[in-house]
């Protein structure tokens, strides 16, 4: 798991510098809820825009714990935003994700990896030139894991 983790930061840092010259970088905070136990989690998420309308979007959530069961979750998407006015615009997602679920038994921890896909929409408003408040809902397709996964976040944009 750790090298996955590693191999995520190093493709982000990778498509950062690649594409900062190309468009919009944007880094969000973020709450998220996932439905399949109730999860609450925060997050971080960057918007790389190399091709108008066109995002990357990778993201990393924790869910803390409740009821014994904890998640960290890695998400690559992909955007593609529709303007609807100055201030606001939806997108519909889909991309590819990651999740490791840790389960505190009473003989010992157990952990599972999952990888699998999210499909959603999105919508964003622009609070000022560089702030946006963001919110997400996407289905998170995973094995023995599928939930809806709710997003609330700010991002700035360079």
């Amino acid at each position: 798991m750790r090298k996955f983790i590693l191999l995520a930061i190093v493709a982000i840092v990778t498509t950062l510098g690649a594409s900062a010259d190309s468009g919009d970088i944007s880094l969000g905070a973020q709450f998220a809820y996932g439905s399949k136990h109730s999860l609450a989690g925060l997050g971080a998420q960057v918007q790389i825009e190399p091709i108008q309308n066109w995002r990357f979007a990778p993201e990393f959530i924790y869910y803390f714990k409740n009821g014994g069961i904890s998640a960290l979750n890695v998400n690559m998407n992909i955007h593609y935003v529709i303007p609807t006015s100055h201030s606001f615009a939806i997108y519909p997602m889909a991309g590819f994700s990651y999740a490791n679920i840790k389960t505190d038994l009473h003989h010992g921890d157990a952990s599972v990896d999952r990888c699998g896909a999210n499909v959603g929409l999105g919508a964003q408003y622009r609070i000022n030139e560089r702030m946006h408040f963001y919110t997400e809902q996407r289905f998170q397709i995973l094995k023995d894991w599928n939930q809806s996964v709710t997003v609330l976040g700010l991002k700035y944009t360079f």
